[in-house]
């Protein structure tokens, strides 16, 4: 699946390259957290290379998601606009659920197959919609499915509560978002109070701890990879295909099958499982009875 740059810096190699393209991704935090910076930093990365970008605005209006911009530094986002490079839908005040029905699939006619990025900020108005978990799940799920038609989504979502992603309003995007990320912010806890954390990455490897964060005027988000280090070699893989090899009372459509497998492994995805160990697994599931 081919991989395309976030834009927001030390990210990428948590997500093993970056996000899946023509993927959704769902960023959630409290107010305050950087959800509108990230949706930005994520549409400028492909606006600085000629890609079009599309801002989904469902809350504040055109003019203060700009001046925020501009006030972060990024005053080249009034070049894009000129250029028509950027794109944004103010649905800010609408009715929702009639945005979503009626007026989306028509732009997203008009859009298919552009491979732009879409930023959505936030989502938490359409949960608001409605108090009925069936049609919310159905609002955001319809939502997702359209927009993805046109290139790679990212949406936002506020967080109330206490930041541990139980609260009522994050569950039906976090399971029909192919990635999750939460921005923990809590100021009061002082100077280390930014957490990024990757909740969940659909066919991807990707980071499971907790990695501080900064937002810096200019920048925007900076990700610090901490204790990760990227995925490691083959070197068990590669003793399992010998071991593989050797077994030559093992079908061969199942040597062949198994073998096209380890080629997609590192030894991180085996956890400190030894070649031995793991091939018995493999032997037994075929040679016994």
């Amino acid at each position: 699946m081919r991989k395309i740059r976030t834009g927001i810096f030390g990210l990428n190699p948590l997500l093993d390259g970056g996000f899946n393209e023509h993927s959704t991704t769902v960023v959630i935090g409290a107010s305050g957290a950087g959800k509108t910076t990230f949706a930005t930093q994520f549409l400028r990365r492909a606006l600085v290379e000629g890609q079009e970008g599309i801002f989904v605005s469902l809350d504040e209006n055109k003019e203060q998601i700009i001046r925020e911009a501009v006030e972060m530094g990024w005053s080249d986002i009034l070049d894009y606009l000129d250029d028509e490079l950027l794109v944004f839908i103010d649905a800010s005040g609408r009715e929702f659920s009639s945005f979503i029905r009626k007026e989306l699939p028509a732009f997203v006619d008009d859009w298919r197959g552009a491979n732009a990025r879409i930023a959505i900020d936030p989502l938490t108005p359409v949960m608001w919609t409605t108090k009925d978990p069936y049609d919310q799940r159905d609002l955001i799920g319809f939502m997702l499915k359209e927009t993805r038609k046109v290139g790679t989504v990212l949406a936002t979502l506020e967080e109330h509560g206490p930041g541990d992603l139980t609260g009522a309003e994050t569950i039906i995007p976090m399971y029909l978002a192919d990635s999750v990320i939460h921005l923990r912010y809590r100021p009061l806890e002082g100077p280390n109070s930014r957490r990024l954390k990757i909740v969940k990455a659909r066919s991807t490897r990707h980071s499971e701890l907790s990695h501080p964060y900064h937002i810096v005027k200019g920048l925007g988000l900076i990700v610090e990879q901490g204790e990760f280090r990227p995925r490691g070699g083959a070197r068990i893989p590669s003793q399992l295909k010998v071991l593989l090899e050797q077994k030559k009372t093992l079908p061969p459509a199942v040597r062949e099958r198994v073998g096209k497998a380890l080629e997609l492994l590192t030894d991180d995805d085996f956890r400190g499982l030894k070649p031995e160990e793991v091939f018995s697994y493999i032997i037994g599931e075929y040679e016994e009875g």
